[in-house]
């Protein structure tokens, strides 16, 4: 009992550590000016599911999405991770216990459900940080439905997350279907058992693995209803959410990538943060504003 008392002990004292940093954070942010829209969309109860992205340096939109809800509605986010991250021990399972990560088990998704708490997963979970040069801002959910089946379950409403600018601070050199992802995919199954996780070869700034400076891009969606009609069969509605839900990130990474294109500043290095300016919705989500209210992108 002792030991566990030491160690929630510890997990609290990191826990305001990272909440101090995130709010020195709140200083930098206006330099460092990411586009952030739809925050008006996150339902102001906090009762949603957050459904985003992953991209080569996930950290990024974590991070990110993690924060932006907090400055925006004031709650912590609860993030669901990849299973193998319950076989951490020490400091680093500490720390992420700290910042609100939970093993995505379903168990543990519908506890947080049942008490109304913010919720945040990656259908792609590890799969889709190991991208390819060839894969670069898709969707590699297989066919994981899981979250569709607990938002349905929970009447959980569900709220896309798109982030665009990850998938760029380093750039991949290697394919898919290439010699090196296939030998490094080789050495991934003998040493973890899983043969999606091929490290892909990269490169930062030159030849160097010092990230290169990208802006960030992101969208929160209007909240998708996960209401089951009565005359729909269960499958067939998990389905649906499934099929919405992905089509929704889908769109918006498109049009997040039509803005990040157009922006002079996307490479958004130290120098240039004094003179960097917001860029203009692209012309798509002007003509689905109904959709997506883009004028309250925040500064």
């Amino acid at each position: 009992m002792k030991s566990l008392n030491d160690r929630q002990a510890r997990v609290d004292l990191l826990e305001k550590g990272i909440l101090a940093a995130a709010r020195k954070w709140d200083h930098i942010r206006p330099a460092y000016k990411p586009y952030v829209d739809g925050l008006e969309n996150l339902p102001a109860d906090g009762r949603f599911l957050i459904v985003g992205n992953h991209t080569a340096v996930a950290s990024t939109e974590i991070g990110l999405i993690l924060y932006e809800v907090q400055r925006h509605l004031g709650i912590r986010v609860r993030a669901l991770m990849d299973r193998q991250f319950g076989k951490l021990k020490g400091f680093p399972a500490e720390f992420l216990a700290a910042g609100g990560g939970i093993v995505g088990e379903p168990c543990a998704a519908g506890e947080l459900m049942s008490a109304n708490e913010p919720i945040l997963v990656f259908p792609g979970g590890g799969r889709e940080i190991a991208k390819a040069r060839d894969e670069l801002y898709t969707l590699l959910w297989g066919d994981r439905a899981g979250f569709a089946r607990l938002a349905a379950e929970y009447d959980y409403p569900i709220v896309t997350a798109a982030v665009v600018g990850g998938d760029d601070v380093y750039k991949i050199l290697t394919s898919r279907d290439g010699v090196w992802s296939r030998v490094s995919g080789r050495a991934s199954e003998l040493l973890s058992g899983r043969t999606d996780m091929a490290i892909q070869l990269m490169r930062g700034i030159g030849p160097t693995l010092v990230p290169r400076p990208q802006r960030l891009y992101a969208r929160f969606s209007a909240p998708i209803d996960t209401t089951r009609p009565a005359d729909v069969a269960a499958e067939d509605w998990v389905a649906t959410i499934r099929a919405k839900t992905k089509s929704t990130l889908e769109s918006d990474l498109a049009e997040l990538q039509e803005i990040r294109a157009g922006d002079p500043f996307r490479n958004l290095a130290p120098w240039s943060w004094g003179a960097a300016v917001m860029p203009p919705a692209s012309a798509a989500a002007q003509s689905t504003s109904a959709t997506h209210t883009e004028g309250d992108v925040v500064q």
